[in-house]
């Protein structure tokens, strides 16, 4: 497999990191790097909240020192916002690489015509991606963007909308093969993702049901893929990547890590530590809690000290409770190719703004929904 090229930026590894609200923090990404090569997102971001200057918004855009290639995620509703906060992540914090959001199912955001609901706005999606990619261009900075197949199987847009992004100058898009109705519910459509690439010139990433780099071989060999995006196939278990690069690299070899408990405790602890290193070791801690569970699910860990290591609040006490688990318990192969993370129910209907489907244009007075709120986070 060649590697992945966006713009004159190459990625060894045409492996993408999905940015995760409250996940990919600076601590995870290097976590991710240090087993494989690839392009590890930032949490997204809002444009509203970098251009207004937002407290919050700041403290997300940290970047480890051994982060060569700083990638940002920016969601927007207008196109001024987007192509402002695109500036200042180029000028004042030296990304590589910007990616736009418009693949987000969360209510909140898609009530606001924001997320996968603003792709339906063919004339709003073209300007603000003409606006990003125009604002990047100075520093040579790819724009990419991430949709969905649409609002719901009656309400395509991937077509268009990846149509719209090559115009507009997108280095790449990336689709994830679901619509806002599925959310993270059912089986991705790899079938679009080959759709795609048969639609468009520039590269496509694939997204949706990449538990093991089988998965994503596979995925590239179906559809034609450029690359793939991984998102919750990697939650406790940042040996992925490792995994991703072999299946990726020279030799093809599609070997899957198979980490004894003590090998996973030994990440645990590693991640834990990064978060520390970068929030203080109170927040650190705090901030690890929520991933043991990936971490540990199909091992055998009693539930008391599972309970534990869930209320941790110092990196001697965590030591203290990994100490208790067994390193030789061999990691649960039942677990190779299941789900993780999110899945939930699909959506009977997709939240929107009122009239929003009346027309495709968005750019007419007030048709471009309600602007985001400063502190917004969400994925896609």
């Amino acid at each position: 497999m060649t590697a992945l090229r966006l713009g004159s930026l190459e990625v060894p590894t045409p492996v993408v990191l999905a940015p995760m609200a409250g996940i990919t923090n600076a601590a995870y990404r290097r976590l991710c790097a240090e087993h494989g090569a690839g392009l590890y997102v930032c949490e997204m971001i809002t444009s509203r909240g970098l251009v207004e200057g937002d407290e919050n918004t700041k403290r997300m855009l940290v970047f480890d020192d051994a982060e060569q290639l700083r990638s940002v995620q920016l969601y927007g509703t207008d196109p001024t916002y987007v192509g402002q906060a695109t500036k200042i992540l180029c000028e004042e914090y030296g990304v590589a690489h910007v990616d736009l959001n418009f693949g987000c199912p969360v209510p909140k955001v898609t009530r606001k015509g924001g997320g996968g609901a603003l792709p339906w706005k063919r004339n709003l999606l073209g300007r603000i991606l003409e606006e990003a990619v125009a604002a990047a261009a100075p520093y040579d900075v790819p724009v990419t963007m991430k949709t969905r197949k649409g609002l719901d199987d009656d309400h395509l847009t991937y077509l268009d909308a990846g149509r719209i992004a090559q115009e507009a100058g997108c280095a790449a898009i990336a689709l994830h093969g679901r619509t806002v109705a599925q959310a993270y519910s059912g089986t991705a459509d790899w079938d679009a993702i080959a759709a795609l690439v048969a639609h468009v010139d520039i590269p496509v990433l694939g997204n949706g049901d990449i538990w093991e780099a089988a998965d994503a071989v596979r995925m590239v060999e179906q559809t034609g893929a450029a690359g793939v995006v991984v998102g919750r196939g990697c939650l406790g278990r940042p040996w992925l990547f490792r995994d991703l690069a072999a299946a990726f690299g020279p030799e093809g070899v599609g070997s899957t890590t198979l980490p004894t408990l003590g090998e996973v405790t030994a990440m645990m602890r590693r991640h834990a530590e990064l978060l520390c290193e970068h929030m203080g070791e109170e927040r650190g801690c705090k901030e690890f809690r929520k991933h043991v569970s990936w971490y540990l699910k199909g091992f055998r860990a009693g539930g008391e000290l599972r309970r534990s290591l869930g209320l941790v609040d110092s990196l001697a006490a965590l030591d203290e409770l990994l100490a208790g688990l067994d390193p030789d318990e061999p990691f649960p192969v039942s677990e190779l190719g299941a789900p993780r993370g999110r899945q939930g129910a699909p959506r009977h209907k997709v939240v929107l703004p009122e009239g929003w489907l009346d027309d495709t244009d968005g750019l007419g007075e007030g048709a471009c929904g309600v602007l985001e709120d400063v502190d917004e986070t969400t994925g896609g």
